[in-house]
């Protein structure tokens, strides 16, 4: 060889040598540098050939927990799933499992959801107004009410809690709408009411997919999609096996939580009769099914019904026995180059950017009736709770029969899709019942109309039958974020023993402290209010009223107290998240007015102008599982002349509707203390012995009386103070209590009932 053929030889040697040398380093540098990409277990698994392994859950309600304990030895067992198909309650866990949720997350999830809750479709009473809060407070039966005939109420829920919930644990694929580009291929199954011809669901919204295969009839409303009304799917197709393995499954799991048919001893209830009529036709199409499923896994649960919520703990358990029964066969799907572990899924962020509201266009309510209701405009940053309290909020106007929503890429951003359908009902009857030491007994009928005369308005007028005939008209229009305008009339009388200190003139016996009174007041306000910082109620208006008060125990001629006309102006500014008005567990309330006196028709020739104004707070909290507490202060005072006395800050009784500065004192007779201006603070500890039926401690302090404020009397030791013991029952027509009361300075106690909701 050539001296020149050598030295060629020799630089390609060389150059060989170190660009082996430099390849050899970079695939150590990328081992170092991502060991765990290099060779994943994804990759492992694709280098070995190994079968597709569909998993098929059948519908059975709270049956469906057992799914979670197959769902937790499969994982134990290395198996990957690589297609899900359910129906019902397997659509609700296969579609969070499809979404990415392991088993055991899907576990905790469960075990934390309000079941009660959701079966109701619970509505927070925070995310009802004003008016929402006096129909859910004042009435005890609501009924349809259409050309003079009377209907009956919806029974059916509308499943707002489960869609809520879902759109909240789903948010990672909220983009998704073909089911196949989920982190695991799915599809559950749903039943057209209308045609009853089994529907694939497997594009568009999930939360709506899983929503309509879980709508078990005659407890969910049927949800629509693509014009279609769609019901449980185990109506027509329980366990979804062919369209599975049509996906591209070669081994089938199944699991059947189906019941069994029951004999007539069992069959004692509606939801059990729906039951037996589902599975009439679905027990007998299994038969083939279960030939078809490769490993067929039937939990015990024969002990357990559909609505046992209560033990799901109980049914996983026997989803992990049933599983564990099988679990050689299942292993042998498994190798070691194989074996799968699913990763916890980690949640998207909880903010979102809504950049549009879109909703199509209604005959009856408006965009910014809608928005303030959501209580965020376009443009809004808002979390998933915020998006949860929105729809609540439309919810719980009741006038919607249908609501669902879902959220559409915009950029980075989303869009909100809201779909309303209005509710065709616009008039209700509704009923209530009451009895208290003041009104005495009364029955209260309503009728409500919306949309009389603009868009958003609500007419509501109550007539109160009884002891003391009453009326309550309400008309009230309401423009969300902007200004909001009504009109209230109302009637109030009672003949009562009240405070002698609301008359000036002489009685025929000094020495008593009460008299006897006629009390008769007609009140009109027209009034605007708006939400203030989306928390607070804040208002203002003018005021007639027309006032009457006579007593027989005066010795004056005619025994006329005040028969006179008042003018006046007010405002206010209002905030209550108390859970329940009765027995409340936790919130805030906050109310505080101010009401200006401007003109009278002085029937006693002695009225000047004068203003009153009053705050109360109250706090409630848990103390722990069944106890609770409330405690509140408030304060009221008159500015420039002297008060009228009759618009005093008159205390005493309780469980009376309050009007004008009546208020609840323990310890005292009904009206029996007053005084142009007074501090109060009250303690209740509430003790639930059993499920709506409380013992209850309370307590109050109070310095009232004549301008308190002027001097440093008010923060001296209470003059006033009561007690009071209690039992409560909360009813369908409202709470039903009883109170024993006393108070140190008083030589008798009182004891007070009060049946029924406050009017």
């Amino acid at each position: 060889m050539r001296p020149n053929e050598l030295l060629i030889a020799h630089n390609k040697s060389k150059g060989f040598c170190l660009n082996s040398i430099w390849g050899i380093a970079f695939v150590l540098f990328i081992l170092l540098l991502f060991p765990e990409k290099s060779f994943s277990q994804e990759q492992k698994q694709d280098s070995v050939k190994r079968p597709k392994i569909g998993l098929v859950l059948s519908g059975g309600g709270a049956k469906g927990f057992a799914h979670i304990g197959v769902l937790k030895v499969l994982e134990e067992a290395g198996i990957k799933i690589d297609y899900i198909g359910g129906t019902s309650m397997g659509s609700v866990i296969g579609g969070l499992y499809a979404s990415g949720y392991n088993a055991s997350q899907i576990d905790s999830i469960f075990k934390k959801t309000n079941f009660d809750e959701l079966i109701n479709d619970y509505i927070p009473r925070s995310s009802k107004n004003f008016y929402g809060k006096k129909n859910d407070e004042l009435y005890a039966i609501t009924l349809p009410f259409s050309n003079f005939k009377i209907g009956i109420p919806e029974a059916l829920s509308k499943g707002m809690y489960n869609y809520n919930l879902l759109s909240s644990l789903t948010r990672n694929v909220r983009h998704v709408r073909d089911f196949n580009q989920l982190p695991t291929p799915f599809l559950c199954i749903g039943t057209n009411i209308e045609t009853g011809e089994e529907v694939l669901l497997n594009k568009g919204n999930l939360v709506q997919a899983m929503m309509a295969s879980a709508a078990f009839p005659s407890l969910f409303t049927p949800v629509e999609i693509d014009g279609n009304l769609i019901v449980d799917g185990g109506v027509v197709n329980n366990y979804p096996i062919k369209e599975v393995r049509n996906l591209g499954a070669d081994i089938i799991i199944g699991v059947d939580v189906q019941d069994d048919l029951m004999n007539r001893k069992k069959l004692k209830n509606a939801t059990r009769i729906l039951v037996q009529i589902t599975n009439l036709q679905s027990i007998e199409k299994m038969k083939s099914k279960v030939k078809d499923t490769d490993i067929y896994i039937k939990p015990d649960i024969r002990d357990f019904g559909v609505i046992s919520f209560d033990r799901g703990e109980e049914i996983i358990r026997k989803g992990e026995e049933a599983t564990f029964a099988v679990y050689e066969k299942i292993k042998s799907l498994v190798t070691e180059e194989t074996f799968y572990k699913k990763p916890k899924l980690k949640l998207s962020t909880d903010t979102l950017e809504i950049q549009k509201i879109n909703v199509d266009k209604l005959d009856n309510y408006t965009k910014e009736y809608i928005n303030g209701k959501l209580r965020f405009k376009p443009g809004s940053t808002i979390t998933y709770n915020d998006l949860k309290t929105g729809i609540n909020n439309l919810n719980a106007t009741e006038n919607f029969s249908t609501i669902s929503y879902c959220l559409q890429p915009n950029g980075a951003d989303d869009d909100l899709d809201l779909v309303l359908k209005e509710n065709p009902t616009q008039t209700y009857l509704k009923l209530g019942l009451h009895y208290d030491g003041l009104y005495k007994s009364a029955i209260l009928l309503n009728l409500t109309h919306k949309k009389t005369f603009l868009k958003n308005d609500v007419t509501s007028f109550d007539i109160i039958l009884g002891d003391n005939f009453r009326y309550d008209l309400n008309y009230y229009v309401e423009n969300g974020f902007n200004i909001s305008f009504g009109f209230r009339s109302r009637l109030n009388q009672f003949n009562r023993n009240v405070t002698r200190s609301i008359s000036q003139l002489e009685a025929s016996n000094p020495n008593v402290n009460l008299i006897n009174v006629d009390f008769f007041d007609i009140t009109n306000q027209a009034y605007f209010q708006t939400i203030f910082v989306q928390k607070f109620l804040m208002g203002g208006g003018l005021e007639y009223k027309y006032l009457k008060i006579d007593s027989p125990t005066l010795s004056n001629s005619g025994n006329i107290i005040d028969k006179s006309n008042y003018f006046s102006v007010f405002g206010y500014l209002k905030y209550d998240s108390f859970d329940k008005k009765s027995f409340p567990r936790s919130g805030l309330y906050f109310s505080s007015d101010v009401q200006t006196y401007l003109a009278s028709s002085d029937y006693n020739h002695t009225f000047k102008p004068f203003s009153m104004a009053k705050a109360e707070i109250a706090v409630a909290k848990t103390l722990f599982k069944r106890a609770t507490f409330k405690i509140g202060a408030e304060a009221g005072f008159n500015i420039g002349s002297d008060s009228v006395p009759y618009f005093d800050y008159i205390l005493g009784g309780y469980g009376y509707s309050k009007i004008n500065n009546f208020n609840y004192f323990y310890g005292y007779d009904f009206l029996s203390i007053s005084g142009n201006s007074y501090i109060k603070t009250d303690i209740t500890l509430d003790y639930e012995i059993i499920k709506k039926n409380h013992i209850n401690f309370s307590a109050n302090f109070a310095n009232l009386g004549d301008d308190i404020f002027s001097t440093v009397d008010w923060i001296s030791m209470p003059k006033y103070s009561g007690y009071a013991v209690g039992y409560g029952l909360e009813t369908i027509i409202g709470p039903i209590e009883i109170k024993q009361s006393w108070s140190p300075e008083m030589s008798k106690s009182f004891t007070w009932f009060s049946i029924g909701f406050l009017f």
